[in-house]
């Protein structure tokens, strides 16, 4: 990669399960997690799983999170999203795990 040729920053992201206030139906408990790497691979655990409503709760919200924000911003501010069933009320983290440099022309 050339000094000139442009590049974009992205965070690497892990999901973590914080808490579950509820009853985990899905039988996600504290410390599950999925990580999201680059601009679009995201993997789970060898053995493990991830309740598709509890990733969809989180999926809008992880592009904004990889890139840098500004101080003020809410999204700089609060990493938390809660699954949308209420009787799990599945409470997970999202926290910033690496940074990567990616060449901007191999984004889509």
């Amino acid at each position: 990669m050339s000094a000139e040729e442009p590049t974009t920053d992205l965070y690497d992201l892990r999901v973590v399960v914080e808490r579950i206030e509820g009853r985990s139906v899905c039988g996600l408990k504290p410390g599950d997690h999925i990580d999201l790497t680059g601009s679009n691979r995201l993997t789970i655990p060898a053995g493990g799983h991830f309740c598709l409503y509890a990733l969809a709760a989180c999926l809008p919200l992880l592009p904004a999170k990889q890139r840098e924000l500004a101080e003020g911003d809410w999204m700089a501010r609060d990493s938390h999203v809660a699954c949308p069933d209420p009787d799990e009320r599945v409470i997970m983290r999202i926290e910033r795990t690496g940074l990567q440099r990616i060449p901007t022309e191999e984004l889509t």
